[in-house]
């Protein structure tokens, strides 16, 4: 076999690897694109959160969280912020105070 063939399979390989792992990540979430949530469902995540934590305002929404569906950031009263994870349907599947690290701006 030529090199330059053995080139060529060899990045078509890695691409195609590649691809896959891209969509695997795309469907199961757990992707960094950290992309918000937008239309309907943000009216529809924003209100199952805020039931969930007894009021406040939504600060960061996210689709695709590594672990829900959807991430809402709220901010209460005092200021302390919590992350609500969400399933498909909106049901609450987890929630956790978010302790961000000092200077983190993220």
């Amino acid at each position: 076999m030529e090199r330059r063939t053995k080139i060529g399979i060899t990045v078509a390989s890695l691409l195609a690897a590649g691809a896959g792992a891209a969509g695997i990540a795309a469907a199961g979430g757990g992707d960094d694109s950290e992309a918000p949530i937008t239309g309907s469902a943000l009216d529809k995540a924003s209100a199952a959160a805020l039931a969930e934590t007894g009021g406040g305002e939504v600060s960061e929404t996210e689709v695709g969280d590594e672990e829900s569906y959807y991430e809402v950031e709220v901010t209460l009263e005092d200021g302390s912020q919590r992350d609500v994870q969400l399933d498909r349907s909106f049901d609450v599947v987890g929630g956790e105070a978010d302790e961000e690290e000092a200077g983190d701006t993220d």
